[in-house]
């Protein structure tokens, strides 16, 4: 099984990678496509990261999953809270029975250069361009968007600014490290500092918010 990664957080939360090998006939012995998902690829990325909720924890009930008006899937009874993300052949969960949760997977590449203004506030764009080396400016941008994204699946309501709303709270070493601890702020009411957990894996980065 195509697991590439997994990390028990603590004993209520479990976080997981799925490296996507699989055809549809694979999921759908235990994942029931309730999402109309016409585009192939899509749909397995859809069905690879509701399969690895229970590979997290095994009485996980994929059946009860609910999508609210804001898209995020979640149970009714909030026996767990999780959340789910997707990239080229790689689905990502974290679950929690205790805590809300987010969760980002993304591959580097260099469109997201294109957009940085969208969602860097001026402080961090000029923290990127001063402490990343050239080559690995586009990284450190795709490693703050994934941030980001985390921040406002963690959230879970919608309607977030990534600039105004999601900034990160003091600046962090540039290092050639493959785990780093990010802290934000969240600001789209009182502040609420958060720290990101970020692992990368060569071009593929993940991030998450407990």
């Amino acid at each position: 099984m195509p697991l590439f990664y997994q990390h028990n957080i603590n004993e209520n939360t479990r976080l997981g990678i799925w490296q996507i090998e699989e055809d549809e006939s694979f999921f759908l012995k235990k994942v029931p496509l309730k999402k109309n998902v016409s585009h192939p690829h899509k749909r397995l990325q859809h069905l690879a990261g509701r399969f690895l909720l229970p590979e997290l924890f095994n009485d996980f009930p994929i059946e009860e999953i609910i999508i609210a008006d804001t898209k995020k899937p979640f149970l009714e009874n909030e026996k767990y809270h999780f959340s789910i993300s997707h990239c080229g052949d790689f689905a990502a969960a974290i679950v929690s029975g205790k805590s809300r949760v987010g969760v980002d997977v993304e591959m580097v590449t260099p469109k997201i250069g294109r957009i940085s203004h969208k969602f860097l506030a001026p402080h961090e764009h000029e923290f990127l361009e001063r402490v990343s080396l050239p080559e690995d400016l586009i990284k450190m941008q795709t490693l703050f968007w994934s941030a980001k994204e985390s921040i406002f699946k963690w959230y879970s309501l919608g309607e977030v600014d990534f600039r105004e709303y999601i900034q990160l709270r003091e600046n962090v070493p540039s290092t050639q490290d493959t785990e780093l601890i990010l802290p934000f702020v969240f600001k789209k009411s009182s502040p609420i500092h958060l720290m990101v957990h970020a692992k990368i894996f060569g071009e593929l980065i993940l991030t998450w918010v407990v």
